[in-house]
């Protein structure tokens, strides 16, 4: 399964237009799409690890981007996105978020930027509590950028050599993702009732 997803992401990031596809999906993870950038920063890096810093550089401008946009949603539209988050899913997330906000205030958007929580869902959160908009920019673009520059490095050290080694383990690496995923969400869950 994640052999094949990790073929069509190569092959995407080895077009010509990569980089315009890349600050199309860093904007829009930040504000309503699902996938995160990393999945063609990896692989682009890989290919063109001379390149990695300018990549990081682009995901990380278009994420803080989007970012404002998420936050702009928030402030000005949360009653049309309302029954979006609901269906699909996303409303546990969104009140958990109000909770973390109480509790840890700018912090919030630091970390979400830099980990695999939903980012959008902070972004959106943070406008319709009305954070202080520069405040956000600065934890956003410190968040997402040291999450970007970080991949990106840790991709251009290993260069070309590393992709065929990604290549071999790629089911193992997205289970064992996935599992990650599922034991932070469990974790969180459990401590829910103590962040309150």
């Amino acid at each position: 399964m994640f052999a094949k997803m990790y073929d069509k992401v190569m092959d995407l990031a080895k077009h010509k237009n990569a980089p315009f596809w890349l600050a199309v999906l860093s904007f829009t993870e930040s504000s309503f799409f699902l996938v995160p950038p990393d999945v063609m920063l990896i692989p682009m890096t890989l290919g063109k690890p001379q390149r990695a810093y300018s990549f990081a550089t682009l995901t990380t401008v278009m994420s803080v981007l989007g970012g404002i946009f998420g936050y702009l949603i928030g402030m000005f539209a949360f009653e049309l996105i309302e029954p979006i988050l609901q269906s699909a899913g996303y409303w546990d997330k969104y009140l958990g978020a109000k909770d973390l906000f109480a509790e840890w205030g700018i912090w919030v958007v630091f970390v979400a930027g830099f980990s695999p929580f939903p980012y959008k869902i902070i972004t959106i959160t943070a406008g319709v509590l009305t954070m202080n908009p520069a405040l956000f920019v600065i934890a956003s673009i410190i968040g997402r950028g040291s999450r970007f520059y970080l991949v990106a490095g840790f991709m251009a050290w290993g260069g070309p050599k590393m992709e065929p080694v990604i290549r071999r383990n790629i089911e193992r690496l997205g289970w064992a993702t996935l599992g990650i995923g599922v034991l932070v969400a469990v974790y969180l869950g459990a401590i829910k009732p103590y962040l309150h």
